[in-house]
């Protein structure tokens, strides 16, 4: 087995760093997020990691995962395959006020005719969580894009419904995150990997 000099192997972890090949696993108020996970049949690594603050409150954790590194919205949007959005409660929450504040920050992010074109999916998405009364610290839901089925949707670990097929249903989602309006701007500079 050849031996490599210390100076060869830090090369090669800054090559690969400035690839954005290369993601560590990030850990958040106790909440850890691998540097990879499997979605279908892709591997995709960990864009970037961020907590979610009201005033001074930590809400919830939020993790992007992409098939490569994006270090803006419109790369991220643009990127074809498979994205993961995990997202984990870190205190008690209700789910209708949750589906609520998603389907605003949905509509601040888009102009109103593509929001219009959505409604019948922003309105399922509510109900989705309001099904669910609350989320408690520690729950968690994903939200998927999967190419050729559509946006998934999985609180605590269950499958909710049919995928959403309206392809633009994902990228207005994530627009609560990425948009111009974001819900929080320092979360949006950790996902996309600049904190």
């Amino acid at each position: 087995m050849p031996r490599f000099s210390r100076t060869a192997v830090t090369c090669l972890l800054s090559a690969l760093l400035a690839a954005g090949t290369y993601a560590a696993p990030v850990t958040l108020a106790d909440v850890k997020y691998a540097d990879s996970t499997k979605l279908q049949d892709s591997t995709l690594q960990l864009n970037g990691a961020g907590i979610r603050y009201k005033a001074i409150f930590k809400v919830y954790t939020a993790g992007l995962y992409l098939e490569k590194k994006a270090s803006t919205p419109a790369e991220v949007f643009a990127l074809a395959g498979p994205k993961r959005l995990s997202i984990t409660m870190l205190r008690e929450i209700d789910s209708t006020e949750l589906g609520k504040l998603f389907s605003r920050g949905m509509e601040d992010n888009m102009d109103r005719a593509s929001f219009s074109k959505l409604i019948p999916g922003v309105l399922r998405m509510s109900q989705i969580f309001s099904d669910h009364k609350k989320l408690e610290a520690g729950d968690s839901f994903m939200i998927d894009w999967v190419p050729g089925k559509g946006t998934i949707i999985t609180v605590k670990g269950v499958v909710q419904g049919e995928p959403f097929k309206e392809p633009a249903f994902f990228n207005a989602l994530l627009g609560i995150w990425l948009g111009n309006k974001p819900a929080d701007w320092k979360l949006k500079d950790a996902l996309l990997g600049k904190d």
